[in-house]
């Protein structure tokens, strides 16, 4: 078994993959060039050049197929037009396994392009190569690339820690997808399902998933010294939020964490966060927490985004128990789960780490699913 050595073409369906030719250099530019394929793709030049363009067209891919990848201008089958690059790398023989990669030009993004072509590269690797695994990294924040890997069959088996090089020499992480030559092509469901219509409301409160544009505003929430002292094991600093608020959309797609935004339904205003933490899939029990900006204290916002997000995660996303803990001194976040439907179950003494090295207990309150009532 060994790579093609010679271009060739493939059929996606929707899409053509065909070797590169002189004539995409300047669409391979300006899709090189855009912003976001430049901070995800940190081996590119970047600024990316008509002169990069023709070296990778003329050298580099002929260069990846003579070594046994291959790379492929993803093209509309009726107009030719460039919609995507994608390849097949890091071929080990004697694993029988290789990597799928690809990018998708900013005029051909939410299309199906990328799903397309790696579902083609997957199908003929297992078929035509006879290769047993497949692997697809992307970065932490890529959401979208992750999207893909699911949509195409791909499982999420990890994060890599350090494995990539980023554009500034330091290291990051890969979170590598997985598929087999035996499982089914797809799609893979997220591991938590989306919100309908992209957020939950009762007309007062809303809540949607948090977003990268939300960091500052979040960051400053989190700086309240009363809800400083109560975060435990969160971000705290602006790059930290900065880094969660990036990686949200993994860790929902993970199936590990949904952390969401508050808004007051009627001005949009940034109100609060609220978060569930999955990390208990195998006992169906999710562990919910909750910060608000003082001037909606006491206006039933935390007892209705409470009530909302636990109510989907038992409707929606299979979770029998829904925990959520106060310390001993948070009497008002005691009230707002009793008045949202949890009970009190219990105190688990010095379950929690205080900032001042000492332990303090967690009171733990409790909403399980009617059905299991």
């Amino acid at each position: 078994m060994t790579g093609p050595r010679e271009p060739f073409m493939l059929d996606g369906g929707t899409v053509r993959l065909r070797p590169w030719r002189l004539r995409d250099a300047e669409q391979l530019r300006a899709a090189c060039d855009d912003p976001v394929t430049a901070h995800f793709m940190a081996q590119m030049p970047a600024p990316y050049t008509a002169e990069d363009a023709r070296w990778w067209i003329t050298e580099g891919s002929p260069e990846t197929w003579r070594q046994g990848g291959a790379t492929w201008a993803v093209v509309d089958p009726v107009t030719d037009e460039v919609l995507a690059g994608a390849g097949l790398s890091h071929l080990h023989e004697d694993r029988r396994q290789a990597e799928v990669g690809y990018w998708v030009a900013p005029w051909a993004r939410r299309r199906g392009v990328a799903t397309a072509a790696t579902r083609a590269i997957t199908g003929w690797a297992f078929g035509t190569l006879g290769l047993l695994r497949m692997e697809l990294l992307t970065a932490p924040a890529n959401a979208a690339s992750q999207r893909v890997a699911l949509a195409a069959g791909f499982t999420r088996e990890g994060v890599r820690r350090g494995a990539a090089i980023l554009r500034d020499g330091s290291q990051g992480d890969y979170v590598a997808f997985v598929r087999l030559a035996g499982d089914p092509p797809g799609p893979v469901p997220p591991g938590l399902p989306g919100f309908p219509d992209g957020e939950l409301t009762d007309g007062r409160v809303r809540l949607r998933r948090i977003a990268p544009a939300d960091a500052e505003d979040y960051f400053a929430l989190a700086e309240l010294p009363e809800v400083a002292r109560s975060n435990v094991g969160g971000p705290t600093t602006l790059d930290g939020v900065r880094e969660r608020c990036a990686t949200a959309e993994a860790d929902w797609l993970a199936g590990t964490r949904a952390t969401c935004v508050i808004l007051d339904a009627e001005s949009g205003a940034f109100a609060g966060e609220i978060g569930l933490y999955y990390h208990e899939r195998f006992l169906q029990q999710a562990i919910l927490g909750y910060a608000l900006r003082p001037e909606y204290r006491g206006r039933g916002f935390a007892t209705a985004a409470a009530r909302l997000l636990s109510d989907w995660a038992m409707e929606q996303a299979d979770v029998v128990r829904v925990v959520a803990g106060t310390f001993p001194y948070n009497e008002a976040s005691r009230r707002v789960l009793e008045r949202a439907g949890f009970e009190l179950e219990g105190t688990l003494k010095a379950r929690l780490p205080g900032r001042d090295g000492t332990r303090i207990d967690d009171i733990q309150y409790v909403r399980i699913a009617g059905k299991h009532r």
